[in-house]
């Protein structure tokens, strides 16, 4: 389970490996190593305590998201529907209690998830995606790129009471290369360019930062992501990983 914690001084980041024993999934639950989150009525609960790496600070603590939209219907990535991804709430509230360290605060959140019958390696070579919180809706973009060289480009609206609309008119739009020479590139709508406003994680293959973009008449700020899955499967990728990501004993 991943935990980021980013603030105005410092940050916190854990990302345990661990084996197969220590995970246990039910319906509506799943526990991995010490976390686990679950289910709560119309709450999903997320119960936390892992160790940052590489210094190994505690981050512990409890997040109840409560979904103020939802979709329910998972979208298929690449052509052989192998690859599936599910914006389950993509307007929501999060409250955050947090022990270590001693935090508490409440805001708009999101939840979605992928599921793949295989590695993401095996299918694309890496993607970009983007989620922006408007006053009247929630934009996401989601733009992967298959290994035969082929896209996938998705740009959905979810409207403030229930209603989606696909298809959101967008360009390409490039940002800020990361230090690690990863390309961003994002799609916004025609109106303004977007802006980069902080890079929350730049890793040799991986980038996730703050936005503002405007889409459909609309300007707000959002997360931006940029993933290279040729860069994650090289070997001086593969050598730093246990660097950044513990890895439990088996």
């Amino acid at each position: 389970m991943n935990i980021a914690l980013y603030g105005p001084m410092r940050d916190r980041w854990a990302f345990t490996e661990r084996g197969k024993g220590a995970v246990q999934r039910e319906e509506h639950a799943i526990a991995i190593g010490p976390s686990a989150m679950w289910w709560e009525g119309d709450a999903l609960v997320i119960e936390f305590d892992e160790v940052t790496a590489p210094f190994g600070a505690r981050i512990a603590g409890r997040v109840r998201l409560y979904p103020e939209e939802r979709d329910g219907t998972p979208l298929a990535l690449d052509a052989e529907g192998k690859h599936c991804w599910w914006p389950i709430a993509p307007a929501a509230r999060a409250e955050v209690e947090l022990t270590h360290p001693r935090l508490r605060f409440r805001g708009a959140a999101y939840h979605d998830a992928n599921a793949g019958d295989e590695p993401l390696e095996a299918a694309f070579t890496g993607w970009t995606w983007s989620r922006v919180a408007c006053r009247e809706r929630a934009v996401v973009t989601y733009d992967v790129i298959r290994r035969d060289g082929s896209r996938r480009l998705v740009s959905r609206a979810f409207e403030r009471g229930g209603r989606i609309h696909d298809d959101v008119p967008v360009v390409e739009r490039s940002l800020p290369k990361t230090r690690w020479g990863l390309d961003r590139r994002i799609h916004v709508g025609v109106e303004a360019a977007p802006e980069l406003l902080r890079t929350l994680e730049d890793t040799p293959f991986y980038s996730r930062s703050m936005v503002r973009a405007s889409y459909l008449g609309e300007r707000a700020v959002g997360t931006h992501e940029t993933l290279s899955l040729g860069r994650f499967t090289s070997r001086w990728v593969q050598f730093l990983l246990p660097f950044r990501m513990k890895r439990a004993p088996r």
